[in-house]
């Protein structure tokens, strides 16, 4: 009989520890979802002080032309008198975390004017996140441009 409830208190234990390690990364994958939501005001804003700080040293950006930009390099563009968002927004996003990593994958739609020309966008992007001296970090940002529907006429 002893046995029965020691069993059953280490069975209970192990499904306590379980469910406390599935929260905290519940809550981790929250917090990465929302730093990565608040890049979207940061864009729409032009706010590259914010990015800075969302932005590992490291980052690297492979945009839906297939260039490559440093976090100077995007940094930069963002500041461009030529670039100006007018919206930014996440239509669908999931995060897996992994440890002190995340991936979130999703939908983005974008506005605004670029040297002159307006645009309208969608991408599906994949954002690479790193905890990194307990900060979360972006360390890579990939988009692909989703084509617009083409009509049959």
């Amino acid at each position: 009989m002893k046995r029965t409830i020691a069993a059953g208190i280490v069975l209970l234990l192990g499904v306590a520890i379980a469910l406390a390690g599935q929260g905290n990364s519940s809550d981790e994958g929250a917090r990465v979802q929302a730093l990565d939501n608040s890049w979207n005001h940061a864009l729409e804003t032009k706010d590259t002080k914010a990015l800075d700080m969302l932005l590992a040293d490291s980052f690297v950006s492979v945009d839906i032309d297939g260039s490559i930009e440093t976090k100077s390099e995007f940094l930069t563009g963002i500041k461009a008198p030529g670039y100006q968002p007018s919206q930014a927004v996440t239509e669908q996003s999931t995060v897996q975390v992994y440890g002190d990593s995340a991936v979130v994958v999703g939908v983005f739609r974008t506005k605004g004017v670029e040297k002159g020309k307006t645009y309208v966008h969608r991408e599906r992007f994949v954002d690479t996140w790193v905890k990194i001296n307990g900060t979360w970090k972006c360390i890579a940002a990939v988009t692909v441009l989703i084509p617009a529907k083409q009509s049959s006429d």
